[in-house]
């Protein structure tokens, strides 16, 4: 599936590094998302039951403009812990805000559920966060089955067992100069689609025979039960070399979710915590529209390539597995 990928990723804008640490037995992990000495920073939370850390300080207006880095991570709040580790490893390297007595790294974060899948009582913590923070870089970055991705599923209007894989994709989209890059972790309610020609790439599978049950139609047809309400989330982090201030930031983070909902369908449900990040160079000047148009074509071209690069695990298949 590797050949089907869309091409760049979020580290094609300058200054940021990813990282990932992941439990492949568990199923689950967390990545990391640093920006140097600090980039402007804001997010948008759509899905209505999310899992945050340090988002009201993103909002325009408050005291801290700047971030020091972004965290997903799986294990639903407990996750939220990895945080800690990044904060820790930042510190040691004298990076954070400026305080008077110390240095604080600014670090919000984003969970996803993954405890349905592999094992529920292991779940990213600190010593992760160090390690993906350590692991951090400004090379290629792996996608599929891989930190925030490790666990992550979609299609669940049937229940974990007609689900499938899914992961963590990235992608980038280029004007000139002007860069925009994406990361998400694709765990999903509903089902994950080409958006060009709305075909399912990824999604609940039909309870008798093959292919795909369609989570829209299925929604027409049934009972919407709430069993599995609180466990799927889009979560991730776009970034721009164009200037912005933190309300710019916060409307490209908004943006964003456009290309969501281009490729997952149905998104922003009941059932999602849909939380996306957005990040600002001091590269260039930019037209802020053309910015959150690329943000959109960056986040669902990312999801894409998150579903195509999942490989099968905990007893689900993925869209390889499927089309082979």
């Amino acid at each position: 599936m590797a050949d089907d990928l869309a091409p760049g990723a979020i580290t094609d804008v300058l200054g940021i590094r990813v990282g990932h640490a992941t439990h492949e037995e568990a199923l689950t992990g967390c990545t990391v998302v640093l920006c140097g000495e600090g980039m402007v920073a804001g997010v948008s939370v759509r899905g209505l039951a999310p899992g945050t850390r340090e988002t009201d300080l993103l909002r325009p207006a408050t005291l801290v403009e700047q971030v020091h880095a972004i965290v997903l991570t799986g294990g639903s709040a407990y996750g939220l812990a990895a945080a800690d580790g990044v904060m820790r490893c930042l510190e040691a390297r004298g990076i954070g805000y400026k305080t008077g007595q110390t240095r604080v790294p600014i670090v919000p974060a984003a969970v996803l559920y993954d405890l349905g899948i592999g094992a529920c009582d292991v779940r990213p913590d600190a010593a992760m966060g160090e390690r993906a923070c350590e692991d951090a870089d400004d090379g290629p970055v792996a996608q599929g089955n891989v930190g925030a991705g490790a666990g992550a599923t979609v299609g669940k209007i049937l229940g974990m067992s007609r689900a499938m894989k899914a992961g963590l994709g990235t992608a980038s989209v280029r004007a000139g100069r002007l860069v925009v890059g994406a990361l998400i972790a694709v765990n999903a309610f509903g089902d994950v689609v080409d958006p060009e020609t709305g075909a399912i790439i990824a999604g609940a599978r039909k309870a008798i025979g093959r292919g795909f049950a369609d989570t829209r139609q299925a929604m027409r047809g049934m009972l919407i039960r709430n069993v599995l309400a609180h466990t799927n989330t889009v979560i991730g982090v776009v970034a721009t070399n164009a200037r912005l201030n933190v309300a710019q930031a916060n409307e490209v983070a908004a943006a964003a979710h456009d290309g969501l909902a281009r490729a997952v369908r149905p998104s922003h449900t009941l059932f999602d915590g849909d939380t996306l990040f957005a990040l600002a160079g001091d590269e260039l000047e930019a037209h802020q529209t053309l910015v959150m148009d690329m943000a959109a074509e960056a986040v669902a071209l990312a999801i894409v390539n998150g579903v195509r690069a999942a490989r099968a695990a905990g007893g689900l298949p993925a869209a390889g597995d499927l089309s082979a």
